[in-house]
């Protein structure tokens, strides 16, 4: 069957799909291995599979109508597949399936919905992204061509389908073209460097466009975090053209108007099951995430500023004031820093799962006043204090420079822990600084300048000595979140599984999960704040391993003990279960610090 450094297809007998679909963009043979869902194959068909001596594959119709009939053909090239959909008289031709095992890999289709077709189709031009293996350019020959995309959990199996349209009466040729690419910014130094091929891989693994709801999210299938988007906006600020007349950033401003126009995401408060998403996780709070807030703004502020759209802008500034004040009415005490509704008290956490703390460390119990969460309110700020001056809107833009220094002026003077020489975690609403040494909190603040540059190379002294101290030095798994264990009285989840603590001091689980495992989440602003305070040596003894493992794809998919990859005890044991994280490859945005500091 065909097959190149590029690729490696199979088509399955009797209906037109494939059985074996693999990609490895950089043309190295690797990641070959089939991610076709062989269990919910379709039953054999009327159709006869052909090799022609030009090369050509058939699927031959066996229907009396059309019988004989090449209803597909299929011509393979090293770097590109067309499928060729012919009518015939008749009963209309199957269409071409491509089913992918989403515990094999978390492949997403990135594309605009169609608007004029079915609800599940996606416009072409559109990006197939394989992460970890590669990328597709899918295309067709006509003018308003699109494919059907569909993507379940728990169905039993996990997949993701795209399907290609059989041709019509009226429409009696079509050609589908996939050709291989690569997607990524153009950096100069890439491609003489090994180190660097999982960035060139898998540039786009951080976004994932879900099947059903339009929007980013988790993946494919799974819950749609608005407290993510803006880190989706980070990568999409940075992202070329994916495919003629389509960018990362249509992506963004697709999910924000899904929000702005009422929809809602994990995280806030009603979110639930719909008709259109049974999937959903069972979780709804009965008020928002300290994080969703920002993580609007912050999404909202970069597109603006990337795109200067001004019709989106006319539409939608308004309302994007009116989310930047609700977040910062949430500054209830008038200290300059908002503050959660849940106390963040030790020993408030009831170990009820539905019980969710501030932010993204969701069994953690971040409360009140939330250093992850200001940090970001603080960047929402500044950058829409930015966007509102672009567009001519002065008086907001003074508005949110001085909200974004109120912040600053508070954020050490509140968290800077005297006892540690590090930013705390957060401070509850009894006064007491939660500190567990999360070195992700201490990155973000760095990296977005709430921390003058001395204070700065103390905080990482500190931190770096403590890692030494510890023992934690196997950088290719990521970092953990906190470096000594959370204690029972902090942690929400009482499962063991999931981090949950049996003894007081929290020892017994640590490493496990959100309580202290390695991840490549949240790594980015560390490794960045290492670079922008000139640590470089610092910064590339963490990424530089991480780098290597991003290549061989080890921050996706299942250990031997049936646990992911994405969250893993420091000797290596998986003890995740999403299977992929995409937030963790955010971190492959250093490679432009890296670069510029001589990599």
């Amino acid at each position: 069957m065909p097959s190149s450094q590029f690729l490696h297809v199979e088509f399955a007998a009797g209906s037109p799909e494939f059985a074996w679909f693999a990609v490895d963009s950089l043309g190295r043979g690797e990641n070959l291995e089939n991610v076709v869902l062989a269990e919910k194959r379709r039953p054999v068909g009327s159709y006869r599979l052909e090799s022609g001596s030009d090369g050509e594959i058939r699927y031959v119709s066996g229907e009396v109508e059309a019988k004989g009939v090449a209803r597909w053909r299929i011509r393979v090239e090293a770097r590109r597949i067309v499928l060729r959909s012919c009518w015939a008289a008749g009963k209309t031709g199957e269409p071409f399936r491509l089913l992918i095992d989403q515990k094999k890999n978390h492949a997403t289709l990135l594309g605009l919905p169609d608007d004029n077709g079915p609800e599940q189709r996606i416009a072409l031009p559109a990006v197939l992204h394989l992460p970890d293996r590669g990328t597709f350019r899918l295309s067709a020959s006509e003018d308003g061509a699109s494919v059907g995309y569909e993507a379940r959990r728990r169905q039993p199996e996990y997949f993701v389908e795209i399907t290609f349209p059989a041709a019509t009466e009226t429409q009696p040729q079509i050609d589908y073209v996939l050709d291989v690419a690569v997607i990524h910014p153009a950096l100069p130094g890439l491609e003489t460097q090994p180190l660097y091929d999982g960035y060139r891989r898998s540039f786009l693994n951080l976004l994932q466009f879900h099947a059903r709801l339009h929007t980013l999210a988790n993946n494919s299938s799974s819950d749609v975090c608005g407290f993510c988007f803006w880190m989706y906006a980070e990568l999409a600020a940075r992202a070329p053209e994916l495919a003629p007349g389509l960018r990362a950033l249509d992506l963004i401003r697709l999910s924000l108007d899904r929000v702005l126009d009422g929809g809602l995401t994990y995280g806030q408060a009603g979110y639930g099951k719909t008709a259109r998403y049974p999937d959903a996780a069972a979780w709804s709070p009965s008020f928002d995430s300290l994080d969703t807030l920002p993580s609007f703004v912050i999404a909202s502020a970069v597109y603006l500023r990337e795109t200067r759209d001004a019709k989106w802008a006319e539409r939608r500034f308004d309302q994007l004031l009116q989310l930047a004040r609700r977040m910062l009415a949430q500054d209830r005490n008038g200290n300059g820093l908002i503050e959660y509704v849940l106390s963040g008290n030790s020993d408030s956490w009831t170990g009820d799962i539905t019980m969710r703390p501030a932010n993204w460390w969701d069994t953690i119990g971040f409360g009140h006043e939330d250093a992850y969460s200001n940090a970001l309110a603080y960047r929402a700020c500044a950058l829409l204090s930015e966007a509102a001056s672009a567009f001519g809107r002065a008086a907001e833009a003074e508005e949110f420079r001085v909200a974004a220094e109120r912040i600053r002026a508070a954020y050490c003077a509140t968290f800077l822990n005297p006892e540690t020489g590090i930013l705390a975690g957060w401070k509850s609403a009894d006064g007491k600084l939660h500190d567990y040494w999360f070195v992700f909190v201490n990155g973000m603040a760095v990296a977005f300048g709430l921390v003058d540059a001395p204070v700065a190379h103390a905080i990482f002294d500190r931190i770096l000595a403590k890692m030494k101290e510890v023992g934690f030095e196997r950088f290719e798994i990521g970092l953990p979140g906190n470096l000594v264990p959370i204690r029972r009285e902090d942690y929400t989840d009482r499962r063991r599984r999931y981090g949950g603590p049996e003894l007081a001091d929290g020892s017994d689980a640590f490493q496990i999960y959100e309580n202290g495992a390695a991840t490549h989440c949240h790594t980015y602003w560390t490794i960045k704040a290492l670079y922008g305070l000139g640590r470089v040596e610092d910064a590339r003894r963490i990424f530089h391993p991480m780098l290597r493992s991003f290549a061989a794809g080890n921050f996706q998919g299942f250990g031997p003990n049936g646990m992911s990859k994405d969250w893993r005890d420091w000797e290596g044991n998986c003890n995740g279960y999403e299977g992929y994280l995409c937030d963790g490859f955010l971190a492959l945005l250093a490679v432009d610090d890296d670069l510029r500091a001589g990599g």
